[in-house]
């Protein structure tokens, strides 16, 4: 027993021996950021900055319409979202199971519409709002319905309110795996030390030389051992350049470094002291749509932060094809 313990411990050692240096804080969190949601206030649905293997909200037309969504084993379960007018249409409850679908087990009624509420009220119907996210949920409705431009109905927030049961799920066409999350964050580092100027902005924002050395060498390591340092692959999915040189998804401009650790310049008159938002950005290659899961290794790259913003999600091949457009007319116009 005394031999095995040694063992475990000498093991042990070798495995902190090995721990690579770490990264400046604000690059750390960046690039773990890239496994959460974006944002929502408390007026939406969904939870705000949580997991992108966390519950995922599915509308009832999308369930339909996308067979490969019904396929996946999401890892913390989904809830289908039914409008009420299908619920409590003739026949709409024996419908709906023959689908696969059933209220209060992994589907909730959806209010959005006052016209619906008023219609169906879940109070004189005698439906609940659910406790759960998995399993059994508990209830059968959530709603989130706005007031009126006149103020004179207020806002309408039932179900997953709460301090600790807050927004009911995630939006499907952010859902990844864990597995996917963790292999993201490797090659999403890896291009990182694939910026020209990566070495000198890391000692700059506080590493030692040589734990940037070891970390970099480390990182393209573990990258490379996982499969995920494909280089062809890299450059065919536009994240780096010919020369294997870090660059926008959009634009094609090389990537500095410094963009990762600097906050996003503001107009005068309009600086917000709360701002996050730092030059360079997560960048989906192919967008995010229902029935895709496209937060995947080599699907994933850094890019200009405008760029993300042009893009929003029409995706690169028709954002490009809207700026030739673009283009085109402006050079028709003046006659260039």
């Amino acid at each position: 027993m005394a031999h095995v313990a040694k063992s475990t411990q000498i093991r042990k050692q070798s495995n902190a021996s090995t721990k690579l240096p770490k990264l400046p804080k604000l690059l750390e969190s960046k690039i773990y950021k890239t496994g959460q949601t974006r944002g929502a206030d408390d007026d939406q649905i969904f939870q705000n900055r949580v997991g992108r293997n966390s519950t995922v909200l599915i509308p009832l037309a999308v369930w339909r319409a996308h067979e490969s969504v019904q396929k996946i084993a999401y890892e913390n379960g989904y809830i289908i979202l039914v409008p009420p007018g299908v619920y409590f249409e003739a026949g709409g409850v024996e419908s709906l199971k023959s689908e696969g679908v059933e209220i209060g087990s992994n589907a909730l009624i959806f209010y959005e519409l006052r016209s619906d509420w008023i219609k169906w009220d879940p109070d004189q119907k005698g439906l609940t709002v659910p406790t759960a996210r998995t399993g059994m949920l508990g209830g059968h409705y959530v709603a989130r319905i706005a007031n009126t431009t006149k103020g004179d109905d207020e806002r309408i927030n039932r179900g997953y309110t709460s301090t600790t049961l807050k927004g009911a799920g995630i939006r499907l066409y952010e859902y990844a795996g864990q597995k996917s999350i963790e292999n993201a964050r490797i090659q999403l580092e890896a291009l990182f030390w694939l910026a020209e100027d990566s070495t000198p902005i890391c000692i700059e924002a506080g590493m030692a030389p040589d734990d940037v050395v070891k970390r970099r060498a480390g990182a393209l390591s573990k990258a490379d051992i996982a499969g995920l340092l494909d280089y062809d692959a890299l450059r065919s999915a536009r994240a780096i350049d010919n020369e294997n040189r870090l660059i926008c998804p959009l634009c094609l401009k090389r990537l500095s470094s410094f963009g990762f650790l600097s906050r996003m310049s503001q107009a005068a008159g309009r600086e917000r002291h709360d701002l996050t938002i730092t030059e360079i950005n997560l960048f989906h290659i192919k967008e995010l749509s229902f029935g895709l899961f496209n937060h995947r290794p080599y699907n994933l790259g850094w890019g200009h932060h405008h760029c993300n913003v042009v893009c929003k999600d029409s995706g690169i091949e028709e954002t490009l094809n809207w700026m030739n457009e673009v283009v085109d007319r402006n050079h028709s116009l003046h006659g260039k």
